[in-house]
Protein backbone atom coordinates (compact mmCIF):
# COMPACT_ATOMS: atom_id res chain seq x y z
CA UNK A 1 0.00 0.00 0.00
CA UNK A 2 3.18 2.10 0.67
CA UNK A 3 3.97 2.18 -2.98
CA UNK A 4 0.24 2.60 -4.58
CA UNK A 5 0.55 5.66 -1.96
CA UNK A 6 3.87 7.20 -3.49
CA UNK A 7 2.72 6.30 -7.14
CA UNK A 8 -0.29 8.32 -6.30
CA UNK A 9 1.72 11.37 -5.06
CA UNK A 10 3.85 11.40 -7.80
CA UNK A 11 0.79 10.98 -10.64
CA UNK A 12 -0.82 14.14 -8.50
CA UNK A 13 2.23 16.26 -8.79
CA UNK A 14 3.17 15.28 -12.64
CA UNK A 15 -0.99 15.94 -13.75
CA UNK A 16 -1.30 19.24 -11.85
CA UNK A 17 2.27 20.53 -14.38
CA UNK A 18 0.08 19.18 -17.40
CA UNK A 19 -3.15 21.09 -16.17
CA UNK A 20 -1.84 24.03 -14.77
CA UNK A 21 -0.12 24.34 -18.04
CA UNK A 22 -2.89 23.90 -20.24
CA UNK A 23 -4.38 26.89 -17.90
CA UNK A 24 -1.62 28.95 -19.06
CA UNK A 25 -1.08 28.30 -22.43
CA UNK A 26 -4.16 26.52 -23.55
CA UNK A 27 -1.44 23.50 -25.09
CA UNK A 28 -1.04 20.21 -23.72
CA UNK A 29 2.18 19.74 -21.68
CA UNK A 30 3.37 17.42 -24.41
CA UNK A 31 4.04 20.11 -26.88
CA UNK A 32 6.48 22.41 -24.18
CA UNK A 33 9.75 22.60 -24.93
CA UNK A 34 12.72 20.14 -23.48
CA UNK A 35 13.26 21.97 -20.31
CA UNK A 36 10.03 22.42 -19.46
CA UNK A 37 9.28 18.80 -19.36
CA UNK A 38 12.29 17.75 -17.78
CA UNK A 39 11.78 20.08 -14.83
CA UNK A 40 8.41 18.30 -14.31
CA UNK A 41 9.42 15.08 -14.39
CA UNK A 42 12.61 16.14 -12.00
CA UNK A 43 10.56 17.74 -9.66
CA UNK A 44 7.88 14.73 -9.74
CA UNK A 45 10.75 11.90 -9.01
CA UNK A 46 11.65 14.32 -6.87
CA UNK A 47 8.39 14.22 -5.01
CA UNK A 48 8.15 10.56 -4.76
CA UNK A 49 11.90 10.51 -3.38
CA UNK A 50 10.73 12.42 -0.59
CA UNK A 51 7.07 11.57 0.28
CA UNK A 52 8.67 8.19 0.39
CA UNK A 53 11.04 9.34 2.84
CA UNK A 54 7.83 11.27 5.48
CA UNK A 55 5.38 8.24 4.73
CA UNK A 56 4.01 6.23 7.52
CA UNK A 57 1.48 3.43 7.41
CA UNK A 58 -2.28 5.00 8.27
CA UNK A 59 -3.64 1.85 9.73
CA UNK A 60 -5.16 3.51 13.15
CA UNK A 61 -3.69 6.89 11.99
CA UNK A 62 -4.92 10.23 11.84
CA UNK A 63 -6.01 11.42 8.38
CA UNK A 64 -4.59 15.58 9.37
CA UNK A 65 -1.34 13.70 10.64
CA UNK A 66 -0.83 12.21 6.88
CA UNK A 67 -1.67 15.64 5.40
CA UNK A 68 0.61 16.86 7.55
CA UNK A 69 3.15 15.17 6.36
CA UNK A 70 2.10 15.60 2.25
CA UNK A 71 2.64 19.06 3.20
CA UNK A 72 6.34 18.98 4.77
CA UNK A 73 6.97 16.47 1.34
CA UNK A 74 5.30 19.07 -0.58
CA UNK A 75 7.08 22.41 0.76
CA UNK A 76 10.77 20.53 0.74
CA UNK A 77 10.06 19.68 -2.85
CA UNK A 78 9.09 22.91 -4.06
CA UNK A 79 11.54 24.44 -1.32
CA UNK A 80 14.45 22.73 -3.53
CA UNK A 81 12.74 23.14 -7.02
CA UNK A 82 12.96 26.94 -6.49
CA UNK A 83 16.42 27.12 -4.74
CA UNK A 84 17.81 24.82 -7.85
CA UNK A 85 15.89 27.71 -10.54
CA UNK A 86 17.44 30.34 -8.74
CA UNK A 87 21.16 29.00 -8.06
CA UNK A 88 21.09 27.96 -11.97
CA UNK A 89 20.11 31.20 -12.83
CA UNK A 90 17.27 29.81 -14.71
CA UNK A 91 13.89 30.60 -13.31
CA UNK A 92 13.69 33.44 -15.85
CA UNK A 93 12.83 30.52 -18.28
CA UNK A 94 9.62 29.16 -16.71
CA UNK A 95 6.06 31.11 -16.45
CA UNK A 96 5.61 32.67 -12.57
CA UNK A 97 2.30 32.23 -13.13
CA UNK A 98 2.45 28.63 -14.61
CA UNK A 99 4.73 27.56 -11.86
CA UNK A 100 2.13 28.93 -9.09
CA UNK A 101 -0.76 27.60 -10.21
CA UNK A 102 1.33 24.16 -10.55
CA UNK A 103 2.70 24.64 -6.99
CA UNK A 104 -0.51 25.39 -5.42
CA UNK A 105 -3.05 22.53 -7.14
CA UNK A 106 -0.09 19.64 -7.03
CA UNK A 107 -0.30 20.28 -3.31
CA UNK A 108 -4.42 20.61 -3.59
CA UNK A 109 -4.57 17.87 -5.57
CA UNK A 110 -2.01 15.42 -3.57
CA UNK A 111 -4.10 15.85 -0.67
CA UNK A 112 -7.36 14.72 -2.52
CA UNK A 113 -5.37 11.67 -4.14
CA UNK A 114 -4.23 11.04 -0.34
CA UNK A 115 -7.97 11.78 1.18
CA UNK A 116 -9.94 9.51 -1.63
CA UNK A 117 -7.45 6.50 -0.66
CA UNK A 118 -7.45 6.97 2.87
CA UNK A 119 -11.22 6.77 2.89
CA UNK A 120 -11.62 4.07 0.77
CA UNK A 121 -9.00 1.72 2.35
CA UNK A 122 -10.86 2.89 6.18
CA UNK A 123 -13.98 1.91 4.06
CA UNK A 124 -12.32 -1.63 3.34
CA UNK A 125 -11.00 -2.18 6.77
CA UNK A 126 -13.98 -1.59 8.12
CA UNK A 127 -15.60 -4.10 6.03
CA UNK A 128 -13.52 -6.60 7.01
CA UNK A 129 -11.02 -6.44 4.16
CA UNK A 130 -7.30 -6.71 5.01
CA UNK A 131 -8.47 -7.41 8.67
CA UNK A 132 -6.21 -7.92 11.67
CA UNK A 133 -7.39 -9.88 14.51
CA UNK A 134 -5.62 -9.38 17.85
CA UNK A 135 -5.61 -11.32 20.80
CA UNK A 136 -5.03 -9.07 23.88
CA UNK A 137 -3.03 -10.58 26.61
CA UNK A 138 -3.60 -9.29 30.41
CA UNK A 139 -6.52 -8.34 32.83
CA UNK A 140 -8.00 -5.24 34.82
CA UNK A 141 -8.75 -1.58 33.00
CA UNK A 142 -6.02 -1.30 30.32
CA UNK A 143 -7.43 -3.99 28.39
CA UNK A 144 -11.14 -3.08 29.14
CA UNK A 145 -9.68 0.56 27.89
CA UNK A 146 -8.72 -1.24 24.40
CA UNK A 147 -11.52 -3.49 23.91
CA UNK A 148 -13.49 -0.30 23.76
CA UNK A 149 -11.09 1.94 21.78
CA UNK A 150 -10.31 -1.30 18.73
CA UNK A 151 -14.41 -1.18 18.50
CA UNK A 152 -14.91 2.42 18.29
CA UNK A 153 -12.28 2.41 15.45
CA UNK A 154 -13.66 -0.35 13.11
CA UNK A 155 -12.13 1.51 9.91
CA UNK A 156 -8.55 0.86 11.07
CA UNK A 157 -9.13 -3.13 10.72
CA UNK A 158 -8.19 -3.99 13.70
CA UNK A 159 -10.80 -6.66 15.76
CA UNK A 160 -10.04 -8.23 19.48
CA UNK A 161 -10.72 -12.00 18.98
CA UNK A 162 -9.56 -13.09 22.04
CA UNK A 163 -8.71 -11.76 25.64
CA UNK A 164 -6.30 -14.03 28.04
CA UNK A 165 -4.70 -13.63 31.20
CA UNK A 166 -0.59 -13.53 31.00
CA UNK A 167 -0.41 -15.58 34.02
CA UNK A 168 -0.49 -18.80 32.46
CA UNK A 169 1.28 -20.38 29.67
CA UNK A 170 -1.24 -22.75 29.21
CA UNK A 171 -3.72 -20.44 28.18
CA UNK A 172 -1.90 -18.54 26.09
CA UNK A 173 -1.30 -21.26 23.90
CA UNK A 174 -4.63 -22.63 23.29
CA UNK A 175 -5.63 -19.31 22.82
CA UNK A 176 -3.13 -18.87 20.12
CA UNK A 177 -3.66 -22.17 18.72
CA UNK A 178 -7.43 -21.50 18.48
CA UNK A 179 -7.72 -17.78 17.48
CA UNK A 180 -4.98 -18.16 15.02
CA UNK A 181 -4.57 -14.26 15.75
CA UNK A 182 -2.10 -12.04 13.88
CA UNK A 183 -1.11 -9.76 16.49
CA UNK A 184 -0.62 -10.24 19.87
CA UNK A 185 -0.96 -7.11 22.48
CA UNK A 186 0.87 -7.67 25.76
CA UNK A 187 -1.27 -5.11 28.46
CA UNK A 188 0.59 -4.91 31.39
CA UNK A 189 1.48 -2.56 34.10
CA UNK A 190 4.55 -0.29 33.67
CA UNK A 191 6.45 -2.50 36.30
CA UNK A 192 5.40 -5.89 35.99
CA UNK A 193 7.95 -6.79 32.99
CA UNK A 194 8.38 -10.07 34.33
CA UNK A 195 5.12 -11.09 32.94
CA UNK A 196 5.64 -9.75 29.71
CA UNK A 197 8.92 -11.67 29.15
CA UNK A 198 7.22 -15.10 30.18
CA UNK A 199 4.19 -14.43 27.74
CA UNK A 200 6.94 -13.26 24.89
CA UNK A 201 9.07 -16.99 26.13
CA UNK A 202 5.11 -18.78 25.23
CA UNK A 203 4.92 -17.00 21.87
CA UNK A 204 8.54 -17.51 20.53
CA UNK A 205 7.23 -20.15 18.09
CA UNK A 206 4.47 -17.45 16.85
CA UNK A 207 4.38 -15.89 14.07
CA UNK A 208 1.97 -13.26 15.08
CA UNK A 209 2.97 -9.48 15.59
CA UNK A 210 3.58 -8.95 18.87
CA UNK A 211 2.94 -5.35 20.88
CA UNK A 212 3.66 -4.26 23.99
CA UNK A 213 0.96 -2.07 25.22
CA UNK A 214 1.57 -0.56 29.16
CA UNK A 215 -0.67 0.40 30.84
CA UNK A 216 -0.63 4.08 31.57
CA UNK A 217 -3.72 4.74 32.54
CA UNK A 218 -2.51 6.29 36.17
CA UNK A 219 -0.11 8.73 34.09
CA UNK A 220 -0.67 11.96 33.02
CA UNK A 221 0.87 11.97 29.59
CA UNK A 222 1.69 14.98 27.29
CA UNK A 223 2.86 14.47 23.41
CA UNK A 224 3.29 10.59 23.95
CA UNK A 225 4.73 8.09 21.50
CA UNK A 226 7.66 6.30 20.39
CA UNK A 227 10.78 7.64 19.79
CA UNK A 228 14.25 5.53 18.45
CA UNK A 229 16.94 7.44 20.77
CA UNK A 230 20.41 6.08 20.37
CA UNK A 231 18.99 3.18 18.23
CA UNK A 232 16.80 2.13 21.52
CA UNK A 233 13.08 2.63 21.32
CA UNK A 234 11.51 4.67 23.94
CA UNK A 235 8.58 5.52 25.17
CA UNK A 236 7.79 9.47 25.11
CA UNK A 237 5.51 10.28 28.40
CA UNK A 238 6.35 13.95 28.56
CA UNK A 239 7.83 15.37 25.53
CA UNK A 240 7.73 18.37 22.92
CA UNK A 241 5.20 17.94 19.78
CA UNK A 242 8.26 20.82 18.33
CA UNK A 243 10.36 18.11 16.81
CA UNK A 244 11.68 16.72 13.20
CA UNK A 245 9.17 18.06 10.19
CA UNK A 246 6.80 19.81 13.13
CA UNK A 247 9.79 22.55 13.67
CA UNK A 248 9.74 23.18 9.80
CA UNK A 249 5.93 23.41 9.39
CA UNK A 250 5.70 25.69 12.59
CA UNK A 251 8.76 27.50 11.33
CA UNK A 252 6.96 28.03 7.59
CA UNK A 253 3.79 28.95 9.32
CA UNK A 254 4.63 31.66 11.69
CA UNK A 255 7.01 33.25 9.03
CA UNK A 256 4.63 33.54 6.20
CA UNK A 257 1.17 34.23 8.24
CA UNK A 258 3.24 36.32 10.44
CA UNK A 259 4.53 38.55 8.00
CA UNK A 260 1.31 38.69 6.13
CA UNK A 261 -0.25 39.73 9.13
CA UNK A 262 2.32 41.78 10.33
CA UNK A 263 2.26 43.61 6.61
CA UNK A 264 -1.46 44.16 7.12
CA UNK A 265 -1.48 45.81 10.44
CA UNK A 266 1.20 48.08 10.64
CA UNK A 267 -1.12 51.34 9.83
CA UNK A 268 -3.03 50.47 12.60
CA UNK A 269 0.14 49.45 14.67
CA UNK A 270 1.57 53.11 13.84
CA UNK A 271 -2.16 54.98 14.65
CA UNK A 272 -2.26 52.54 18.01
CA UNK A 273 1.01 54.13 18.92
CA UNK A 274 0.75 57.46 18.49
CA UNK A 275 -2.46 57.26 20.70
CA UNK A 276 -0.88 55.57 23.36
CA UNK A 277 2.06 58.48 23.03
CA UNK A 278 -0.73 61.61 22.88
CA UNK A 279 -2.88 60.32 25.97
CA UNK A 280 -0.33 59.42 28.58
CA UNK A 281 2.80 60.04 29.25
CA UNK A 282 5.62 56.96 28.39
CA UNK A 283 6.74 54.58 25.56
CA UNK A 284 3.78 52.98 23.12
CA UNK A 285 5.64 50.07 23.32
CA UNK A 286 5.76 48.07 26.96
CA UNK A 287 8.21 45.51 27.51
CA UNK A 288 8.24 42.51 29.57
CA UNK A 289 10.76 39.52 30.47
CA UNK A 290 8.33 35.92 30.02
CA UNK A 291 9.61 32.56 29.78
CA UNK A 292 9.31 30.78 26.41
CA UNK A 293 10.32 27.39 24.64
CA UNK A 294 11.56 24.93 26.91
CA UNK A 295 11.69 27.86 30.17
CA UNK A 296 14.27 30.54 28.66
CA UNK A 297 13.48 33.95 29.01
CA UNK A 298 12.30 36.18 26.32
CA UNK A 299 11.27 39.79 25.66
CA UNK A 300 7.77 39.95 24.59
CA UNK A 301 6.74 43.61 22.96
CA UNK A 302 2.69 44.93 24.10
CA UNK A 303 1.43 48.55 23.31
CA UNK A 304 1.76 49.86 27.48
CA UNK A 305 -1.91 49.65 28.54
CA UNK A 306 -1.19 51.35 32.17
CA UNK A 307 0.03 54.61 33.65
CA UNK A 308 3.66 54.84 34.51
CA UNK A 309 4.22 52.80 38.05
CA UNK A 310 6.93 50.92 39.68
CA UNK A 311 5.64 47.19 40.81
CA UNK A 312 9.55 45.68 41.89
CA UNK A 313 9.59 41.87 41.82
CA UNK A 314 6.03 41.15 42.22
CA UNK A 315 3.37 41.50 38.81
CA UNK A 316 0.15 42.48 40.00
CA UNK A 317 -2.60 41.01 37.36
CA UNK A 318 -4.99 43.22 35.92
CA UNK A 319 -8.15 43.58 37.54
CA UNK A 320 -11.90 44.95 37.19
CA UNK A 321 -11.54 48.61 37.38
CA UNK A 322 -7.87 48.37 38.03
CA UNK A 323 -6.79 52.05 38.21
CA UNK A 324 -3.43 51.56 36.86
CA UNK A 325 -4.86 51.00 33.52
CA UNK A 326 -5.25 54.02 30.75
CA UNK A 327 -8.36 54.68 29.39
CA UNK A 328 -6.96 53.85 26.50
CA UNK A 329 -5.67 51.05 27.62
CA UNK A 330 -8.66 49.53 28.86
CA UNK A 331 -9.96 49.42 25.29
CA UNK A 332 -7.09 48.20 24.22
CA UNK A 333 -7.14 45.30 26.80
CA UNK A 334 -10.87 44.30 26.13
CA UNK A 335 -10.06 44.32 22.48
CA UNK A 336 -6.80 42.43 22.88
CA UNK A 337 -5.43 45.26 20.00
CA UNK A 338 -3.00 45.96 22.97
CA UNK A 339 -1.22 42.33 21.98
CA UNK A 340 -0.25 43.33 18.33
CA UNK A 341 3.37 44.25 19.24
CA UNK A 342 3.63 40.77 19.83
CA UNK A 343 3.71 39.88 15.60
CA UNK A 344 7.18 41.29 15.72
CA UNK A 345 8.18 38.55 18.85
CA UNK A 346 6.93 35.94 16.37
CA UNK A 347 9.23 37.31 13.46
CA UNK A 348 12.22 37.26 15.52
CA UNK A 349 11.07 33.58 16.35
CA UNK A 350 10.35 33.86 20.15
CA UNK A 351 7.04 33.40 20.18
CA UNK A 352 4.65 31.94 17.88
CA UNK A 353 0.95 33.02 16.59
CA UNK A 354 -0.43 30.29 18.35
CA UNK A 355 0.17 28.61 21.39
CA UNK A 356 -0.16 28.90 25.27
CA UNK A 357 0.11 32.37 26.32
CA UNK A 358 3.16 33.71 28.41
CA UNK A 359 3.00 34.84 31.95
CA UNK A 360 4.93 37.34 34.18
CA UNK A 361 7.82 35.44 36.11
CA UNK A 362 6.58 35.94 39.36
CA UNK A 363 3.34 34.43 38.44
CA UNK A 364 5.19 31.31 37.02
CA UNK A 365 7.05 31.06 39.72
CA UNK A 366 3.70 30.83 42.06
CA UNK A 367 1.76 28.64 40.43
CA UNK A 368 4.27 26.06 39.74
CA UNK A 369 4.24 25.19 43.10
CA UNK A 370 -0.07 24.95 42.96
CA UNK A 371 -0.26 23.62 39.87
CA UNK A 372 0.27 19.95 38.56
CA UNK A 373 2.23 19.68 35.51
CA UNK A 374 1.90 23.79 34.77
CA UNK A 375 5.61 23.65 33.25
CA UNK A 376 4.60 22.05 30.83
CA UNK A 377 2.90 24.30 29.01
CA UNK A 378 6.82 25.83 27.99
CA UNK A 379 7.06 22.85 25.86
CA UNK A 380 5.93 24.68 22.69
CA UNK A 381 6.99 28.16 21.91
CA UNK A 382 4.04 30.92 23.71
CA UNK A 383 1.48 31.84 21.34
CA UNK A 384 -0.35 35.47 20.61
CA UNK A 385 -3.59 33.51 20.93
CA UNK A 386 -4.16 29.96 21.61
CA UNK A 387 -6.83 27.18 22.44
CA UNK A 388 -7.39 28.65 26.24
CA UNK A 389 -8.03 31.87 25.11
CA UNK A 390 -10.97 31.08 22.59
CA UNK A 391 -12.40 29.25 24.69
CA UNK A 392 -12.80 32.16 27.53
CA UNK A 393 -10.24 31.29 29.60
CA UNK A 394 -8.33 34.64 29.28
CA UNK A 395 -8.24 37.54 31.85
CA UNK A 396 -7.91 38.15 35.16
CA UNK A 397 -7.17 34.53 36.95
CA UNK A 398 -7.62 35.04 40.37
CA UNK A 399 -7.99 31.63 41.83
CA UNK A 400 -6.22 28.32 41.13
CA UNK A 401 -8.96 26.68 39.47
CA UNK A 402 -9.21 29.22 36.88
CA UNK A 403 -5.48 29.02 36.22
CA UNK A 404 -5.74 25.04 36.12
CA UNK A 405 -8.25 25.35 33.83
CA UNK A 406 -6.09 27.68 31.55
CA UNK A 407 -3.59 25.01 31.90
CA UNK A 408 -5.24 22.22 31.06
CA UNK A 409 -6.66 23.64 27.97
CA UNK A 410 -2.71 24.73 27.01
CA UNK A 411 -1.92 20.93 27.82
CA UNK A 412 -4.43 20.12 25.56
CA UNK A 413 -3.41 22.03 22.64
CA UNK A 414 0.42 20.56 22.40
CA UNK A 415 -1.30 16.78 22.98
CA UNK A 416 -3.12 17.38 19.92
CA UNK A 417 -1.21 20.11 17.58
CA UNK A 418 -1.34 20.19 14.15
CA UNK A 419 -0.99 22.59 11.62
CA UNK A 420 -4.64 22.56 10.83
CA UNK A 421 -5.61 22.69 14.74
CA UNK A 422 -3.89 25.91 14.58
CA UNK A 423 -5.62 27.51 11.51
CA UNK A 424 -8.72 26.44 13.72
CA UNK A 425 -7.67 28.51 16.36
CA UNK A 426 -6.69 31.86 14.26
CA UNK A 427 -10.01 31.55 13.07
CA UNK A 428 -11.93 31.46 16.46
CA UNK A 429 -9.74 34.25 17.24
CA UNK A 430 -10.78 36.36 14.62
CA UNK A 431 -14.79 35.31 15.44
CA UNK A 432 -14.36 34.73 19.07
CA UNK A 433 -11.24 35.49 20.69
CA UNK A 434 -10.45 39.20 20.34
CA UNK A 435 -12.93 40.54 22.70
CA UNK A 436 -13.35 38.89 26.42
CA UNK A 437 -15.52 39.82 29.50
CA UNK A 438 -12.32 38.69 31.68
CA UNK A 439 -9.89 40.80 29.89
CA UNK A 440 -8.92 44.02 31.92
Amino acid sequence: MGFAVQVGDWCAFAIASAVAYFWRFGEHLTEADTSVLQLVIASSFLMLLISSLVYRAWRGGQLPAMLGRVALAWAITWGLMMTWLVLTKSSESFSRMWLGAWGISSLLLTWVGRTGLYMFMSWLQGKGVNELRVLLVGTGKSVAAIRRRVKASAWTGYKVVGVTPGDSARYLEEAVAKLNPDEVWICQHPGDMRAAENVLHTLRHSTANIRLVPDLTMLQLVNHGVSIVVGVPMLDISSSPMEGGNVLIKWLEDKVLGFLILLLISPLLIAIGIAVRLTSKGPAIFKQQRLGWNGETILIYKFRSMYLHDEGNLVAQATKGDPRITPLGRFLRSTSLDELPQFINVMQGSMSIVGPRPHALSHNVHYRELIPRYMLRHKVKPGITGWAQVNGLRGETDTVDKMEARVQADIYYIEHWSLWFDLKIILMTVFKGLVGKNAY
